[in-house]
């Protein structure tokens, strides 16, 4: 029987911890969190839109500065070095994906490390491949298959797991990740040849490459765990990366989209924050 992941559910949980914490700060103290929004994308101002009002729920000051899609790239970085010297701000946020005519690297490469709440930055990707010492603060969408993990009670000690993304600094992050805590895993692209092959043996299947509906039954394990990280847009309906209808009994938990890793993105997004605040000590 298939068993569909609440993340709406776990990401309340989250964010009822982040309230009691930041309540017992006192003296009103509050985390600030800075977010970089560049140019008219829908998707992208719905979800800064929807990081700010959250950010309220928790006891977060979310600050919003919004550049029209035509700022010139040095007015960016004039705007993330002053934030980085702004002592109010704890942690900083560039929405992405930014316009094609920006240099998304160069931007991330901008913001201090310490203030990185996505984690991206080269200095804690490098610690983060380095090390096993992954601390309180990672990439939110890693912490967010952890913490599904946790919540099904499933450990991957010696379980087989396949990070399907295209992105070679996303897969392999999260597999030095997984590998730290015991994981067999192992990062494969949606073009590679035998991939349900490579899919099918996978206790754990973590899919990331924004195809609609591409998972098939064919390609998973039976009773396999299926985190849908996968975004797209067709037609004003949103699609995760698997078949949800087709995948049907057969898979063992599934993230459903929207609705699985998305509210869970957000809240471990302000668990970052918060770790930042409490880490800098002002």
């Amino acid at each position: 029987m298939i068993n569909i992941i609440n993340g709406k559910l776990i990401a309340e949980k989250i964010k009822d911890k982040i309230v009691k914490e930041i309540f017992e700060l006192g003296d009103n103290k509050r985390p600030n969190l800075a977010i970089i929004l560049v140019g008219d994308r829908d998707d992208s101002k719905l979800y800064v839109s929807l990081k700010e009002k959250e950010a309220k729920k928790v006891g977060i000051d979310a600050h919003i500065y919004k550049c029209e899609a035509n700022t010139p790239e040095p007015e960016i970085f004039a705007m993330i070095d002053h934030l980085n010297k702004d002592n109010l701000i704890d942690a900083i946020l560039v929405q992405l994906p930014l316009p094609k005519s920006y240099d998304t690297d160069k931007i991330i490469l901008a913001i201090n490390p310490q203030k990185d709440v996505d984690r991206f930055h080269p200095d804690n990707l490098e610690k983060l491949l380095r090390t096993c010492d992954h601390g309180k603060v990672m990439p939110p969408v890693f912490k967010v298959v952890l913490e599904i993990l946790k919540e099904i009670k499933f450990d991957i000690k010696g379980k087989n797991v396949c990070v399907l993304a295209n992105s070679d600094i996303f897969g392999k992050s999260l597999v030095k990740v997984l590998s730290c805590l015991g994981a067999k895993a192992r990062s494969v692209k949606s073009d590679e040849k035998k991939l349900s092959e490579k899919t099918k043996e996978a206790d754990v299947l973590i899919t990331a490459v924004g195809k609609a509906q591409f998972i098939k039954k064919d390609m998973i394990k039976k009773d396999a765990v299926i985190i849908d990280i996968g975004i797209s847009r067709e037609e004003g309906k949103i699609y995760g990366d698997v078949d949800f209808d087709d995948v049907g009994e057969k898979a063992g938990f599934i993230t459903p989209v929207p609705g699985g890793v998305g509210p869970i993105t957000i809240a471990m997004l302000f668990e970052n924050t918060l770790e930042l605040y409490k880490s800098r000590g002002v």
